[in-house]
């Protein structure tokens, strides 16, 4: 018996991981966080239990969208070294499990806070899965080198759920915290696929340095990072916060800005591709995400000191 027991645990552990794995933790911090902002900044007290089931939901919404994401695209997930150890490539977890847990999530997150806020928040939520889920992963992500700029509404929604889950509709600045994100997924995602642009080639996904080339795209970063720029200044600019909330984010946008003008001087060759191995496109990917976090503390702590 002493024999066998290690041997159930360790493959309990593996399957546990798997299913853990396909709800695309990574992602999913962030997207609870932004989520988890919009709530906290709503103008009404909301109660403690609420606010957990709102998070929880958002976070189980984001599982299910990305478990569904993991099924659709197992395919070109097996083509690129990035994602081919993923659980449902790899064969770990069977296909039409993956999309039944999905699915099952995904409604089940709809239904629980509905039942716990109200029906703009749910009718928000499935909005931003059935986005994610069809219009990015079904469509977009194949068919245009746009698929980021478009298809990522669909990870700016959580600041508009956690507002409407409080207040029952939605605001001004939840709106412009939706256009923050908007703006600046296609600088955070177009950094990664410079690097991981030999990935998306081979499994045939038209992002915008495969389709338009990597000099073209680094001008691309730049522009959608000064209109980043603007729009996370607006906040301030229309009153909706104050001094500490601009003070942040000016010093943010200037270090995006940095990283933006690293990434399109890179030594370079005649097709614009990195001769350092796109360390200045790594950098601003890691930049990026440390930018948002930041970025959105600063309106909580403006909220609630400045």
């Amino acid at each position: 018996m002493s024999g066998v027991a290690p041997d159930v645990d360790l493959a309990l552990g593996t399957d546990t991981r798997d299913w853990i794995a396909l709800l695309k933790p990574r992602v999913m911090t962030l997207v609870v966080f932004t989520g988890a902002i919009g709530l906290f900044v709503a103008p009404v007290h909301v109660h403690p239990l609420v606010a957990f089931i709102v998070i929880l939901s958002i976070a189980i919404a984001t599982g299910g969208a990305g478990a569904i994401n993991m099924w659709y695209d197992r395919d070109i997930d097996a083509l690129m070294r990035r994602t081919a150890s993923r659980p449902v490539p790899a064969g770990r977890v069977r296909p039409d499990d993956a999309l039944a847990y999905g699915i099952g999530l995904s409604i089940f997150s709809v239904l629980l806070i509905g039942l716990a806020t109200n029906l703009v928040a749910a009718a928000a939520l499935a909005l931003s899965i059935l986005f994610y889920v069809v219009a990015y992963t079904m469509w977009l992500k194949r068919s245009t080198p746009q698929n980021i700029v478009i298809g990522g509404a669909a990870g700016a929604f959580p600041p508009i759920i956690g507002w409407a889950a409080a207040t029952g509709q939605i605001g001004l600045l939840p709106t412009l915290l939706f256009a923050i994100v908007f703006f600046w997924t296609p600088p955070h995602f177009w950094a990664l696929s410079l690097y991981a642009c030999k990935d998306y080639g081979a499994a045939g996904v038209p992002m915008l340095p495969v389709v338009k080339g990597a000099r073209h795209t680094r001008w691309q970063i730049l522009v959608y990072t000064i209109l980043l720029t603007l729009v996370s200044l607006a906040p301030s600019a229309l009153g909706l916060t104050g001094w500490i909330y601009l003070a942040a984010t000016a010093l943010l946008d200037a270090g995006f800005l940095v990283c933006a003008i690293r990434v399109l001087t890179d030594t370079q060759d005649r097709t614009g591709t990195s001769l350092s191995g796109d360390k200045p496109a790594r950098q601003t990917f890691r930049y990026s995400l440390v930018y948002l976090a930041l970025l959105f503390v600063a309106v909580c702590v403006d909220r609630f000191v400045g």
